[in-house]
């Protein structure tokens, strides 16, 4: 598989770009026009660049408004054209792309627009070039895939060809099973991108919301099973529009780009395995089956609010580890540990982030499976160095600041507890908590989309529908992800002054603000909690009368959760009961849930309210910490 990103995709200077794009693995660029100006290189000069950087230039684009044009634009068309020949010459590129035009005198005519292409094919065959044509989905008279090959068809010319753009396609929801009668051979040149379905002009939506596959809801995996379904063999490239990925990190983004098309391919030879996908063979995505433990990276000399927060929750301390400072915590199915370690990662996560969550381990059907499809997807490994007696498992680099540890049950890895840990008596009931039932990670906002690619391409996994969270100093963007036994919800912070943008400050970009437990009877556990000094988050009064008014309480159940401080949400699968912690120092805070039926949210309506509460907890800004 031959990979390759448009320069338009990503942000910073052209040498910026080259190196973003060559360290992420791609084979191969296109080269927008508007960064070839904007560089003060010559053609030869960008050309000799970027084949120093092991990559090939695949395409050079746009060449606008060509094909039916009445005289003198015609002719001066035709000259354009040959300038590009000759930029292209020195470039060390033999393919141009021509957009589908949008000139207010373009006449239509599918016979008009093949003649004007079979006439610069001639004239590109003479030079050694080679023309691919695309629809745009907002053409004046092509904006349509099927017209596009017809005017190729009718050119006949071995210099003209065909350029497929999946957001062109799949913007103007079009079928793209269409393309399947295409031949291979006549397709030059795939461009992929998808975006959110927004309900907008399609030029604006192009230009500023498309994101890498499977970032967005466009089918992309149907359009590109399509595409190979001809027989192409060519270069998958991206071409990305996006405000965020214009102002992110070009590093970020490329690597983003690069996992995006190997997990799409891994799609398209999964959903239709008669196709030819040039892509090494690596295992397919699973499922989560659950959080098996979370690790606290801290101080000894920090670890006392940490140690105390989780005893008022009705965990105890259940056994140490053989040959590290590192403490288990448990409680009903959960397992937390607790890192004073005075070097390694998470001495490191302690000095920069402060007191918080450094490792996830997660339980997976094949850990060393999980662990190889992570590599394959651009991910990196974590090696830390072990004990003899200690076991090696596998880790790699998760989003954010943290480790993400992969477990099965196979072999010794299923004996975590047993191996690695000298273990106390079997722990006392707690407060009733059973599980871990949800992992909030807060990044900046122009991340989220990096993050929820990271999951959603390595497990098994479902989005669901982002939504925005009011703070009342501005908004939040959350979105949940569930991978079987793993659910996060991504929260990225646009404003600095937000909960979410004041964690990010303080603890210097940590990624888990909070942790959500699951309990069977959540008045039962806070009254547990309530006994063993739970700092309970207390939740303003004018929220109980609404909630009651809202969803037609029983008032005497209302005073049950005024009394506990719990927060009420409801939907048509069931119903949601949540209550919090204040907040520890740097602000990771905990949460207790209880969830009845097929409720399937977070209490999304609650956390405005939440929120407040949770400023009115805090130390006004300006005040020193003690």
């Amino acid at each position: 598989m031959k990979t390759s990103i448009a320069t338009v995709s990503i942000s910073g200077s052209f040498t910026e770009k080259l190196a973003a794009i060559q360290q992420a693995g791609f084979d191969g660029i296109e080269i927008f026009e508007q960064d070839f100006l904007a560089s003060d290189f010559t053609p030869a000069e960008v050309g000799r660049m970027v084949r120093d950087h092991g990559l090939e230039i695949t395409l050079f684009q746009p060449f606008r408004d060509f094909e039916g044009l009445p005289e003198p634009l015609r002719s001066r068309a035709f000259a354009r054209a040959q300038r590009k020949f000759d930029l292209m010459a020195e470039l060390g590129t033999d393919l141009v792309l021509v957009c589908s035009s949008t000139h207010p005198e373009a006449l239509g005519g599918i016979d008009r627009a093949a003649a004007d292409f079979r006439e610069l094919g001639e004239i590109a065959a003479q030079r050694g070039i080679r023309i691919g044509y695309e629809a745009l989905c907002w053409g004046r008279h092509v904006n349509d895939h099927r017209d596009a090959w017809e005017i190729v068809r009718r050119a006949d010319h071995p210099n003209v060809g065909l350029i497929l753009d999946s957001f062109h396609t799949l913007g103007r929801k079009l079928d793209p099973d269409s393309i399947r009668r295409i031949p291979g051979d006549r397709i030059f040149f795939v461009q992929l991108a998808d975006a959110p379905l927004i309900g907008m002009d399609l030029l604006y939506w192009s230009r500023h919301f498309r994101n890498m596959p499977g970032e967005g809801d466009l089918d992309v995996t149907g359009f590109t099973r399509a595409v190979m379904a001809t027989g192409y063999d060519g270069p998958l490239s991206l071409e990305i529009f996006n405000d965020q990925f214009r102002a992110g990190l070009p590093r970020l983004v490329a690597r983003d780009g690069h996992r995006s098309l190997v997990a799409l391919m891994d799609r398209v030879r999964r959903a239709e395995p008669s196709l030819s996908v040039d892509l090494p063979a690596f295992p397919a995505p699973a499922p989560v089956e659950r959080v098996e433990f979370v690790e606290f990276a801290t101080s000894a000399q920090d670890a006392g609010p940490l140690e105390a927060l989780l005893a008022a929750a009705g965990f105890v301390q259940a056994g140490r580890h053989r040959s590290k400072q590192v403490t288990l915590w448990r409680q009903g199915g959960v397992n937390l540990l607790v890192n004073a370690e005075p070097e390694g990662f998470a001495h490191s996560a302690w000095v920069t982030h402060g007191t918080g969550v450094s490792e996830v381990a997660l339980m997976v059907p094949d850990a060393r499976a999980a662990y190889d499809r992570a590599l394959a997807l651009g991910a990196e490994p974590h090696v830390a160095p072990h004990a003899a007696q200690e076991l090696e498992i596998p880790g790699i680099r998760g989003a954010g600041s943290n480790v993400i540890r992969l477990l099965d049950r196979k072999g010794d890895l299923g004996r975590i507890w047993q191996v690695d840990f000298a273990l106390d008596d079997p722990a006392p009931p707690g407060a009733g908590l059973a599980g871990i039932d949800h992992l909030a990670q807060t990044m900046a906002h122009d991340e989220m989309l990096s993050w929820s690619l990271f999951y959603t391409t390595l497990f098994t996994a479902e989005k669901a529908p982002m939504v925005d969270v009011v703070d009342p100093d501005g908004l939040v963007r959350s979105q949940a992800i569930q991978a079987g036994g793993l659910r996060i919800t991504l929260n990225g912070a646009e404003a600095r002054r937000t909960l979410a943008g004041q964690f990010l400050q303080e603890t210097f970009g940590a990624s888990v603000q909070h942790i959500a437990f699951a309990t069977d009877d959540i008045f039962a556990t806070a009254t547990a909690m309530a006994a063993r000094g739970f700092p309970f988050l207390r939740i303003g009064a004018n929220y109980y009368d609404d909630v009651e008014a809202r969803f037609g309480l029983d008032p005497a159940f209302t005073a049950r959760l005024r009394a506990h401080h719990i927060m009420y949400d409801e939907d048509a699968g069931g119903q949601f009961l949540q209550f919090y912690s204040t907040a520890l120092p740097g602000g990771l805070f905990l949460e207790i849930v209880q969830r009845h039926g097929d409720y399937a949210g977070y209490g999304a309506p609650n956390a405005p309210f939440r929120i407040a509460a949770q400023k009115r907890s805090m130390r006004p800004r300006g005040m020193p910490k003690a």
